[in-house]
C-alpha cells in the first residue's frame, strides 16, 4: 500500500486542493540519494510560543524563516483546521492557503497565512533584540489574536531556535517528479531528514505509491518515529 495509507488522504480529500506528502527517513539515507546534507541552500528557522507551548497545544504555529539569498517570510499556521469553520475574512485572503499534510499513518488539514518580509529582516530583528512579532502583518496578528489561548499574547512568547535547515532537490530513477530533502539540525544537536513532494489531492494516492516504489528501489524506508518538524523544534 506504500508508506502513506490511502484512508487518511481520502477522508480529508474534500478539505483542500493540495497534499504535501512527507516522510522522515534515517539520516544515513541521504547518502543513498546522493545528497550532501551539509550543503544546499541554508536558512535559519525560528518559532514563537509560550514557555508552556500553549500555542502549539491549541493548534497554532508561528514560524519565521531567515533566508540569506532570498526574502525572509513569516507564517501563522493553524493545524488542524476545519475549512468550514474558517472565518470569512480569512477565507477571502488569497495568502491563506489550506493543504493536507500527510505523514505515514497520519494526515491533517492545515491552513497557513504567509507574508513575505524583506531580506535580512529576521536576522536584523534578532541581532537588535526586537520582538519577532513586530514583523507579523496586521492580518497575521488578527489571526493570532483570534486563535491564541488566554495567556499567550505577543508579550508572552519566546523564541525557539535558530534551527539550521539545508534543502536539496532530489531526482530519483523511475520517478516523474522531484523530491525535496530537508535536513533540520536543532539547537540540541539532533537531526531530522524529511523527504517531501506536493501534488493535487485527487492524485495523492497514485503519487504516494510511485514515490514509495522509487524510495524502496534505493533501499529507503520510513524512520521508526515520524515527528513533524515543528514538533521536533518545540519539544526537542
Amino acid at each position: 500500500m506504500g508508506f502513506w495509507q490511502p484512508a487518511p488522504l481520502e477522508t480529508l480529500a474534500g478539505q483542500a486542493d493540495e497534499v504535501e506528502l512527507k516522510v522522515v527517513v534515517p539520516r544515513r539515507d541521504g547518502r543513498s540519494l546522493g545528497v550532501d546534507l551539509d550543503r544546499g541552500p541554508a536558512r535559519r528557522v525560528y518559532f514563537l510560543d509560550t514557555p508552556g507551548l500553549d500555542l502549539y497545544r491549541h493548534g497554532v504555529i508561528v514560524r519565521f524563516r531567515d533566508r540569506p539569498r532570498r526574502r525572509d517570510d513569516a507564517v501563522v499556521k493553524l493545524r488542524p483546521v476545519v475549512p468550514g469553520r474558517v472565518p470569512g475574512w480569512l477565507r477571502q485572503t488569497d495568502r491563506f492557503q489550506m493543504e493536507i499534510d500527510a505523514l505515514p499513518g497520519h494526515a491533517v488539514c492545515s491552513g497557513a497565512l504567509k507574508e513575505r518580509l524583506g531580506r535580512h529582516d529576521v536576522s536584523r530583528a534578532v541581532a537588535a533584540g526586537r520582538p519577532l512579532t513586530r514583523l507579523l502583518s496586521a492580518r497575521q496578528r488578527k489571526l493570532l489574536a483570534k486563535y491564541s489561548p488566554e495567556g499567550a499574547g505577543p508579550d508572552d512568547l519566546v523564541v525557539y531556535g535558530p534551527i539550521d535547515v539545508r534543502c536539496n532537490n532530489v531526482r530519483l530513477r523511475g520517478l516523474d517528479r522531484g523530491l525535496t530533502a530537508e535536513r533540520w539540525r536543532f539547537p540540541d544537536g539532533s537531526d531530522l531528514l524529511e523527504l517531501s513532494t506536493r501534488c493535487a489531492v485527487d492524485e495523492a494516492v497514485a503519487v504516494a505509491k510511485r514515490v514509495t516504489a522509487a524510495l524502496r528501489a534505493y533501499g529507503i524506508a520510513p524512520a521508526a518515529q515520524q515527528p513533524t518538524k515543528t514538533e521536533m523544534a518545540l519539544l526537542a
